[in-house]
């Protein structure tokens, strides 16, 4: 894993985003300087064609990047799953090539008016040169999986169990890391032994620790070796925190538990203005929302429901209504798979989220924020509180519309499930910054587009 900005990053995730991106832009600019020359003004020198076709050959890989990258091209899931893979990159070639066409013109290349020209063909020619270049380096990477390329060697100091993480993927998935067979000898911490094996890490799991000797691990880590404590690796491998080794005081301690003035206000700067851009944008949206709740069934547009926000306060939250007036008459419930409390257009409005677009007015009320924990109904906090420890830590921070939990982790609707989104959240307290949340907005577009956890 790899530490950009406080976030840990899948290493070969961004070399495969770097790759591609190189190869695309090299395809892209060698067909539109040589190829499509209409895609030039006619006055154009050879010189400035040239530096023109660069200039949009960089916005054209920049899309493709950008764009697969919020979909999920760039996930350990979705590489090793070919039909997915498919589906993910159609879906960004329909949304990329006509947003090219409306920004191109400030690269001076119109766009449209080469759909209808002679030089037509450059479009299909830069997708075709695209999933060229993805066919290619796709296809090296998984044979590079297969024959180990990228697998990191650890050996593991106790137990390899308790470093594993339960409900999680094998430390051992896709080819990421193998297992060496656990050791309990310190005399097996001889530097040049643990090289010839290939030893990338060791990871010490908590039982171990203890009849270790610091030298023998000081020789290791000043041999290039790598030292991890199971708590850490587990951190960095799965990006989220371990609840059951969490200590009491972790808040104390957390790097970014507690923001800087100016931290709060440029997060509170950046969600009014992107709040008040979407509310302008889907305004429209929400009021074709509004109108087929009103026909579809009895009752008041808008839910109001009470729910805890930064430090336990609470406040009322604003969402579409998607259930039936008397959904709640037997009291506070998760909402169920086929739930049959949904009305119709309530379906509906649950499955693309558009139920949820009311509380861009709770941001602007500064109840909430786009990013951080989803507020829970008091009830729930209750029930949850007493049932995970920790789980009050969660309010430090503003809750949001959408989160690292919501992108990381399915629906919620049982003790077990809260307790594995409250690991992702507290993850997002303690490393909480910019790059991050633009990370969670990025792939809060795959998780709508694709309906993952919808209910």
């Amino acid at each position: 894993m790899t530490k950009i900005f406080g976030h840990y990053m899948p290493s070969e995730m961004l070399m495969l985003w770097l790759v591609e991106a190189v190869l695309s832009f090299t395809l892209i600019a060698a067909l539109l300087a040589f190829g499509a020359t209409g895609l030039l003004p006619a006055n154009q020198s050879v010189y400035g064609g040239a530096v023109q076709a660069v200039d949009v050959a960089a916005l054209i890989t920049l899309a493709f990047g950008l764009a697969g990258s919020a979909l999920g091209l760039y996930r350990r899931e979705t590489l090793l799953y070919t039909r997915q893979l498919l589906v993910n990159i159609g879906i960004v070639a329909l949304i990329v090539l006509p947003a090219l066409a409306m920004f191109a013109p400030l690269f001076h290349a119109d766009l449209f008016a080469l759909l209808a020209s002679r030089e037509a063909l450059w479009l299909p020619r830069i997708l075709v040169a695209w999933l060229l270049c993805l066919a290619l380096t796709r296809s090296l990477f998984r044979v590079a999986l297969r024959h180990g390329v990228f697998a990191r060697h650890i050996l593991v100091l106790g137990d390899p169990d308790d470093i594993r993480g339960t409900p999680a993927p094998r430390l051992d998935d896709a080819g990421f890391f193998t297992i060496a067979a656990p050791a309990s000898d310190p005399a097996a911490l001889d530097p040049e032994a643990l090289r010839a094996r290939k030893i990338w890490g060791i990871v010490i799991a908590a039982a171990a620790r203890a009849s270790l000797p610091a030298a023998a691990l000081l020789r290791c880590k000043s041999a290039g070796i790598r030292i991890f404590d199971e708590v850490d690796f587990r951190e960095r491998r799965f990006r989220r925190l371990d609840l059951d080794r969490l200590p009491p005081d972790w808040l104390v301690f957390a790097e970014r538990a507690f923001a800087s003035r100016l931290d709060q206000a440029f997060k509170r700067g950046f969600d009014l203005l992107l709040s008040v851009t979407m509310l302008i944008l889907v305004l429209p949206l929400m009021l074709l929302a509004a109108l087929a709740i009103r026909l579809d069934s009895a009752g008041p547009v808008f839910y109001r429901q009470e729910r805890v926000g930064l430090h336990g306060k609470t406040f009322m939250l604003l969402k579409f209504r998607s259930m039936r007036t008397d959904a709640e008459a037997a009291g506070p419930t998760w909402a169920a798979a086929h739930d049959p409390r949904i009305t119709r257009v309530g379906g509906f409005l649950r499955r693309t989220r558009i139920d949820e677009l009311p509380q861009l007015i709770n941001v602007l009320r500064g109840e909430m924020s786009l990013i951080g924990p989803r507020p829970e109904r008091p009830h729930f906090v209750a029930k949850l509180a007493a049932a995970i420890p920790r789980y009050h830590d969660r309010s430090f921070v503003k809750p949001g519309i959408t989160g690292w939990a919501q992108v990381n982790f399915p629906y919620g609707a049982s003790i077990e499930d809260a307790r594995m989104k409250l690991a992702y959240d507290l993850y997002y307290v303690a490393r909480r910054n910019f790059f991050l949340d633009l990370l969670i907005l990025f792939s809060t577009v795959r998780v709508i587009l694709f309906r993952e956890g919808a209910r």
